[in-house]
């Protein structure tokens, strides 16, 4: 039976307040989905309601072709793995992984096959027989997606759970989460506000802010095409700098902007008649500039701050009206803090906003 899910016209409310308003998102059977979005956006309530975990105001959710916003929890063909790992201490892996199984009165034999598959999947079989003091965070971590894939869900659900990790486990965590995914073709929903999760584990990343979906997409169409001044921000590290635009001029190819009294940036963007240029800003990517020669086009930015980072150096600067700006040079860059240098910018690459947060890009690829 297929495990996509269908949102249709999800609304949620508590009393008079409004977090999730008319939600439409259709999930394909096998795909990991992460809901990607700030603290407050709804994202870990629109989790919930699919898992039976909250009720549903409006609408409803379908898994293949049948709905379930009807059904308790137990009856919904689900299971959630969530940001605490929630084992039971007195118990030990294997018993903390059969528990839920066993409540359902689930053959012994089975529990057995069921346990020493997961186990052996998410390569815990060594520690089926310790409890959980005996082991690592990361090894509690596979204890509960383990305790999830027993009980061969149509959909896994994760709420924010690589959150109680250190950096380091975080990334392994991660890799051994694609690898999984991979592994069983289920189908997978990921809620976390750290953009790193959802660009490297999704096939598709639905952005939300303000109790709606404000974008979704790939990985690269959200990070090369945000729909809105509020994904460009929100998505990429470092995130992209915004240059307020004073004027803006018609080309042949596209629009030449003048970034307030700065200098000029060329771009391939055709800009509609109705755009709205009030507040309108220019948006850039660091990886999108190059230092250039002092006789050649660009924008002069004094440095602030150098970051290294071995491939590649961050150069935060100022431009001479105070704007600021980040930009990239080679992992070999000479530049420090106090110098300026010229800033070029790729035509293709930039995006302007106009004055209700909207986007606007250039047509060709970058």
């Amino acid at each position: 039976m297929s495990a996509s899910i269908s949102i249709k016209n999800i609304i949620k409310r508590y009393d008079s307040v409004t977090v999730l308003d008319d939600i439409n998102l259709h999930i394909e059977d096998g795909e990991f989905v992460v809901f990607l979005g700030p603290s407050g956006c709804g994202k870990s309530t629109l989790l919930r309601m699919i898992a039976g975990l909250e009720s549903i105001t409006e609408g409803s959710i379908e898994i293949g072709d049948k709905r379930i916003d009807t059904l308790p929890p137990g009856q919904r063909g689900v299971a959630m793995v969530f940001q605490s790992y929630a084992l039971y201490p007195h118990m030990t892996t294997r018993q903390n992984m059969a528990f839920g199984l066993e409540n359902v009165n689930v053959a012994q034999d089975d529990i057995d096959r069921r346990v020493n598959d997961a186990a052996r999947i998410l390569e815990i079989d060594h520690l089926l027989d310790r409890k959980p003091g005996r082991l690592s965070g990361g090894q509690r971590q596979r204890v509960a997606i383990g305790r999830a894939i027993v009980k061969e869900p149509k959909a896994f659900l994760f709420d924010e759970p690589l959150s109680n990790l250190d950096a380091a486990l975080r990334g392994r965590t991660r890799l051994e989460l694609a690898q999984l995914h991979q592994r069983l073709g289920s189908t997978m929903i990921f809620v976390t506000h750290d953009q790193v999760e959802a660009m490297t584990l999704a096939d598709r990343i639905v952005i939300m802010h303000k109790q709606k979906i404000e974008q979704i997409g790939t990985p690269m169409e959200i990070y090369q095409h945000p729909v809105s001044r509020f994904v460009a921000e929100f998505v990429g590290s470092p995130p992209m700098s915004m240059l307020p635009i004073n004027h803006i001029e018609n080309t042949v190819d596209g629009v030449t902007v003048e970034v307030s009294g700065a200098g000029k940036v060329v771009t391939a963007i055709t800009l509609p008649q109705d755009f709205n240029a009030k507040d309108a800003v220019i948006g850039i990517r660091a990886e999108d500039t190059a230092i250039v020669s002092p006789q050649e086009e660009g924008l002069d930015l004094t440095i602030k701050v150098v970051e290294r980072l071995g491939d590649r150096t961050l150069l935060y600067g100022t431009l001479i009206d105070g704007t600021e700006l980040i930009a990239e040079d080679t992992g070999r860059s000479k530049v420090k803090a106090g110098e300026t240098v010229r800033v070029s910018i790729s035509p293709h690459a930039a995006h302007i906003f106009d004055g209700n947060g909207l986007a606007h890009h250039s047509q060709r690829e970058v």
